[in-house]
């Protein structure tokens, strides 16, 4: 334990070569750090013998204190620490920092226990193992590591990724936090909006999302129960990684303008694929792609195995390359007859009900990366002092925090009555009745994002368009939520598919 010390005695050393500081009443000795300060000596030498607490948090959050901890020599004698020591697991103090359903304050009637029990174990999992390699991978632009993986599977964390289902009986989630049997969409919901929580764009996209869009068509459509046992347990083990290739230079949303053929070979054991896809998320590692293509009479999706015939390149993005965003080419690949997912010639009807999923994860993690970027809104402008006060004393700014409470409430609400109906509806229900539901939902969660983006960069200032610091998070933010615009649908086209539903159901007797 560190012996206490007067502020007497920290007013003594003032020198670069002896600098001591008070940071919330911690004393910190500077001296061994003042070359190493990425901001410079001199901002240091300013504050030597001080409390620099003030001019601390306004240049930096409480993390920074705790990857420095080690420079702290003791508290100032008859002080307490005021700010809060958050440590992995812990819920967030700021208001609407969570869900309302996580503040010990309200209630909800869809979680109970175990969602509660996911929750703090998803946390700790992600802080402890996942964010340390996102924030790495996201700045060199490396691809996952094995090892991660492997933990991942050993949690169980890639089953779950796939939603509810019989791929989770008899599996330990997380160590035995909650069992297989008993996880429903809300906890689908959980897990998705904790990964996101490491708050690197790139690395969530490439932390196995392809998988999670891929091996839910195989289990929902393969012909072959064997194949389909097979496939599961190799991606899931994390011996083999797996992605969708449906879009391409010619086709994103207009799946009926795909080029890319499959055709039987002469003794009818292989199907014979041509041609390319493109941006295909964690093309650039996988082991299988489950590809759309056009076959005589219609379109098919084929299960294609890795081969010499299928050619990958990496694609730049505006996120890291850690996603690894790829282009396809596929030059008389062979997949053998039984990788055939759902019947011949009638593939639509497999791609259009697996997006329903993806849509939904990705309207849930959207969704936590707004309420990320409200909570680092909230922190800044207590901290950041203008003209004297600080920058939460300003109406106009509140203006903006109040749209922003409300922009990410409203998704979280509708997500959840989303996720109502999903526990209730069998998957060829929720692919009748939800498709457009889940579309105008994820097409609100971007134009949401849009708004939140928008007022978040302009409170940051210059910290919101600088990669590092203080507004690494909006910037991120502001720099890659148009990904979750494009990618599994464009808002635009998601919007009329949720009309066109809609006029499906409407009774002629109202015309």
């Amino acid at each position: 334990m560190k012996v206490p010390l007067t502020r007497q005695e920290v007013a003594k050393h003032t020198s670069e070569e002896d600098l001591w500081v008070i940071v919330d009443h911690k004393i910190y000795d500077l001296s061994e750090f003042v070359d190493a300060h990425p901001g410079g000596s001199v901002v240091l030498t300013q504050f030597a013998g001080q409390d620099a607490t003030q001019a601390f948090y306004n240049l930096h959050r409480h993390e920074v204190l705790q990857q420095y901890s080690d420079l702290c020599i003791g508290t100032v004698e008859g002080e307490k620490p005021e700010v809060i020591d958050p440590q992995p697991g812990d819920l967030s103090k700021v208001p609407y920092a969570e869900p309302l359903w996580l503040t010990p304050q309200f209630k909800s009637p869809y979680y109970n226990d175990s969602h509660r029990k996911l929750q703090k174990a998803m946390r700790i999992f992600v802080e402890t193992h996942i964010t340390p390699e996102a924030l790495q991978k996201e700045k060199d632009g490396t691809f996952i590591s094995q090892e991660l993986i492997d933990k991942m599977a050993e949690a169980n964390i890639l089953a779950m990724r796939l939603g509810p289902g019989k791929h989770l009986h008899n599996r330990k989630l997380l160590g035995g936090v909650i069992d297989g049997k008993e996880y429903d969409y809300f906890h689908d919901l959980i897990v998705s909006q904790e990964l996101t929580r490491h708050n690197q764009r790139g690395f969530q996209d490439g932390n196995m999302a392809g998988m999670t869009i891929s091996l839910t068509a195989v289990r929902q459509w393969c012909n072959d129960a064997q194949l389909m046992e097979r496939v599961t347990e190799e991606v899931l083990s994390g011996k083999k990684k797996m992605s969708l290739a449906i879009t391409e230079a010619f086709a994103g949303s207009d799946v009926a303008g795909i080029k890319t053929t499959a055709e039987l070979s002469e003794d009818g054991k292989d199907w014979i694929i041509n041609g390319t896809k493109k941006w295909i998320t964690n093309g650039m590692f996988s082991d299988y792609f489950v590809v759309g293509c056009k076959t005589p009479k219609g379109f098919s999706v084929i299960l294609v195995p890795k081969t010499e015939d299928v050619e990958v390149k990496l694609i730049k993005t505006s996120y890291s390359t850690t996603a690894a965003t790829t282009y396809i080419e596929f030059n008389n690949a062979k997949a053998p007859r039984n990788h055939l997912l759902g019947v011949e010639d009638r593939g639509f009807v497999v791609i259009m009900s697996n997006f329903n999923h993806e849509r939904f994860m990705m309207a849930g993690m959207v969704g936590r990366w707004m309420r990320t970027v409200l909570e680092e809104c909230l922190k800044w402008t207590h901290q950041r002092i203008v003209f004297g006060k600080p920058l939460i004393t300003q109406p106009v700014i509140r203006q903006k925090l109040a749209r922003m409470i409300s922009l990410v409430e409203a998704n979280q609400a509708w997500l959840e009555q989303i996720v109502h109906q999903m526990n209730h509806l069998s998957y060829d229900q929720q692919s009748q009745l939800l498709s457009g539901p889940i579309g105008l939902l994820k097409n609100f969660a971007t134009r949401s994002a849009h708004e939140v983006a928008d007022d978040a960069t302009n409170i940051f200032g210059g910290r919101g368009i600088t990669q590092s610091g203080m507004g690494r998070v909006v910037e991120m933010f502001h720099r890659t939520y148009k990904f979750d615009a494009i990618l599994g649908g464009a808002e635009e086209v998601l919007a009329d598919l949720g009309v066109r539903q809609a006029m499906k159901f409407m009774p002629k007797a109202m015309l």
